[in-house]
């Protein structure tokens, strides 16, 4: 049995190793079962002595197999030369990461560059009365945005409630809480009855608001032209037309150029982006505005079609689809 316990020590692998541990301690056959069972039919001096020396046998026995076990479990210099070398030459797989979304990370890029203009970024609630939807905004109820066609209505409710169909309700909750000369930003989700290529029920829009003393179109040209370059790129092609807005007087809505690839049905064509101007006078008394001394411009775009313009993406439906072959080229 000593021999035994001497291959242990010596032996060179784990197949090796598990044959000695079955041959000392195998169920049926194993030298150390086989001698512990013997115990029963010696004397009672002998049977105290042997089994002393016998739990000495099987301690060191399994020391010495947990202690080999170890060893061939950890590889030698000798393996991690051959089998376990480092090869620089294998390409390091990029790790997938995750990133924002297409929308709110260009919402942020945004609200940077309308900060380093000197804007302040505001919010405004998505569900509001027509009073800051409408009304104030110097829309009438006979205007075809206050048509039940085009705009989400909550029901059973005291107050005549809507989703808001732009960020313009803003506006007015804004200058009611402050005094010129300011300027705003409220970017944020709207809500309207249309669904195709170029629109959605649920989309995003950022308002911009400056009223001061000297604020003229030449101010808000000039934010807007900036702004663009900035967001899109110094190649933009863009346009500004006459425009017809209750909230504004005058109004100008601007355009700007498709560049996509020849396939596409819209290349070298116009977009409709937003529309602006310089601020209606009843839209700033609604907001507690002196008319006499100050004046303003608002600007309102949408931000999907900025996105669309940007990358070059032809379907506004993509954004929320949630395909990762679409959201991962970005």
């Amino acid at each position: 049995m000593q021999d035994l316990l001497n291959q242990i020590s010596t032996t060179a692998n784990l197949e090796e190793l598990n044959a000695l541990e079955h041959e000392l301690f195998g169920r049926k056959e194993g030298k150390l079962t086989l001698a512990f069972k013997e115990l029963k039919d010696l004397p009672v001096e002998q049977k105290k002595q042997r089994a002393t020396e016998l739990n000495i046998l099987k301690k060191q026995a399994e020391e010495l197999i947990e202690q080999k076990k170890k060893e061939l479990a950890a590889p030698s210099d000798d393996t991690l030369t051959s089998t376990q070398r480092l090869d620089v030459t294998i390409p390091y797989p990029k790790p997938r990461t995750g990133h924002l979304h297409l929308i709110p990370e260009f919402i942020t890029q945004i609200e940077e560059v309308f900060g380093r203009l000197g804007f302040e970024v505001a919010t405004g609630p998505e569900i509001d009365s027509e009073d800051f939807c409408f009304n104030f905004l110097n829309i009438p109820e006979t205007h075809a945005a206050r048509d039940a066609q085009d705009t989400f209505t909550i029901q059973n409710t005291n107050e005549k409630m809507v989703l808001r169909p732009h960020t313009s309700n803003v506006q007015v909750r804004y200058m009611q809480q402050n005094t010129p000369p300011f300027a705003v930003v409220a970017p944020g989700k709207v809500y309207r009855k249309e669904s195709d290529a170029t629109h959605s029920p649920m989309f995003h829009q950022f308002e911009a608001v400056m009223v001061g003393k000297d604020i003229s179109l030449a101010n808000l040209k000039a934010i807007l032209i900036t702004v663009l370059q900035e967001l899109i790129g110094r190649e933009v092609e863009f346009r500004f037309r006459p425009g017809y807005f209750p909230f504004v007087e005058p109004g100008l809505e601007l355009d700007m150029m498709w560049q996509g690839n020849l396939e596409d049905s819209r290349e070298g064509k116009w977009l409709e982006m937003g529309g602006c101007g310089m601020m209606h006078p009843n839209v700033l008394k609604h907001g507690g505005v002196d008319t006499t001394k100050f004046q303003g411009f608002a600007l309102g775009f949408g931000i999907e079609r900025l996105i669309m313009i940007k990358h070059q993406i032809p379907d506004l439906r993509s954004f929320y689809e949630g395909d990762l072959r679409f959201l991962e080229q970005f």
